[in-house]
């Protein structure tokens, strides 16, 4: 396993790497989305905090149900998913909307698998893509540049801590730059960073999602940037949020395959390079 660990494969998520517990993880995570929460109040008002109240009530239960019937400790964990909605979804959506939503993607992608760590799907990501499903008007609210500024801390803090992989993040981009140029011409790359820079860091770069293997992390990028533009259905100079959505969630399930791909294919190399 040594010389798989010399070529960029790495055993387990980021959190075994780093010592960090899995509520350590998510407290890290969450300082990361308070200046992009705070934005959105700031910008949504009375409907916002309505929002979050009513997020952080079904995450909350959920938590304590699932934690009843197994006899473990109450956590927190799933606090994240409640405020990635909160930010990713606009004052416009029915509190009972966002309540089954949130409680869809935080029980089916998460507590049911063991709770944060042990499923293959980011909740939120779950929890958008039921809502888009099922209540068609319910669109995902567009970054401002407000929002994907204070986005931009987060993201230094995620990747200096090794919870996020900046090669996700690169290539993803890159593969989205690359098809809106060749479907429009150009691109305009601070126009298309504002549309997705919060979705590119919380639901594609999600550390448990996203491939583990550095060459994997390039090639899941590239396939969640690529199945971005062939889900979107309208034109412009960035995919629509929905797009995005449902190409991280695709992403996600073909993560396993690619690393084991990438392993099989380093552990063949090295046979046939020592003969």
């Amino acid at each position: 396993m040594r010389s798989l660990a010399a070529s960029g494969y790495r055993q387990g998520p980021p959190f075994v790497r780093l010592a960090l517990t899995p509520g350590a993880v998510t407290l890290v995570q969450i300082a990361a989305l308070l200046p992009p929460v705070m934005a959105t109040l700031y910008q949504t008002g009375f409907a916002g905090a309505q929002a979050a109240a009513a997020l952080a009530a079904v995450t909350l239960v959920w938590e304590g149900a699932f934690a009843l019937i197994r006899h473990r400790a109450l956590t927190w964990n799933s606090a994240t998913t409640a405020l990635i909605l909160l930010v990713m979804l606009p004052g416009t959506v029915p509190v009972w909307q966002l309540a089954l939503a949130a409680s869809f993607g935080v029980v089916l992608a998460e507590l049911v698998f063991g709770g944060r760590g042990f499923g293959f799907a980011n909740a939120a990501v779950v929890s958008l893509a039921f809502l888009i499903f099922s209540f068609p008007g319910s669109g995902i609210a567009a970054n401002t540049p407000l929002v994907a500024a204070s986005t931009l801390p987060g993201a230094m803090a995620l990747i200096l801590t090794g919870l996020v992989s900046w090669r996700v993040l690169i290539s993803a981009f890159a593969a989205l730059a690359f098809s809106v140029t060749l479907s429009t011409g150009e691109a305009d790359l601070v126009v298309l960073l504002t549309a997705i820079a919060f979705a590119l860091l919380f639901l594609v770069a999600d550390p448990l999602a996203a491939a583990s293997t550095n060459l994997g992390r390039w090639v899941y990028g590239l396939l969640v940037g690529g199945l971005a533009i062939f889900f979107d259905t309208g034109a412009g100079s960035a995919p629509s949020l929905n797009a995005l959505v449902f190409a991280a969630l695709l992403g996600s399930i073909f993560a396993p395959l690619i690393d084991h791909l990438v392993v099989m294919a380093m552990v063949a190399w090295r046979r046939r390079k020592r003969g």
